[in-house]
């Protein structure tokens, strides 16, 4: 673990390395009861790109955060731990970029078959059709 931040109660970040990232979220879930994925949410930061996995049990909400090189934005992907994952990762693939290694399909999930490859709207410096 690289860095932890507890929010409020029932509420925490931690951050490991991207490297790290499937075997963290397969402990949690299997160790851990940590199930649910909420979400995956992401953003542009510090040079690069952030990548939050949002996970849920008994009302606590869990947030693994990685760094993603914006020069190669490639994560694993965490699909075959939690398979409802699929669709989290086409959305970050979509909308900024990141090349989910081992996912199933990333074909576009919310842009238009048209939309320009290489184009990802939530990337700053990159201007949406």
């Amino acid at each position: 673990m690289l860095e932890r931040r507890i929010q409020r109660e029932r509420r925490v970040f931690i951050k490991v390395p991207l490297e790290k990232l499937k075997d963290v979220i397969k402990t949690l879930v299997e160790k851990h009861g940590f199930r649910h994925l909420i979400t995956i949410t992401g953003l542009e930061a510090n040079g690069g790109l952030e990548l939050f996995y949002h996970l849920s049990r008994g009302g606590v909400i869990l947030s693994v955060w990685v760094d993603v090189p914006e020069g190669k934005p490639v994560a694993p992907t965490i699909t075959d731990v939690i398979p409802g994952a699929v669709l989290y990762e086409r959305e970050v693939h979509d909308l900024l970029g990141v090349e989910f290694e081992g996912h199933p399909d990333l074909s576009p999930l919310l842009l238009p078959d048209d939309w320009p490859r290489g184009v990802h709207p939530l990337r700053g410096g990159r201007e949406a059709a």
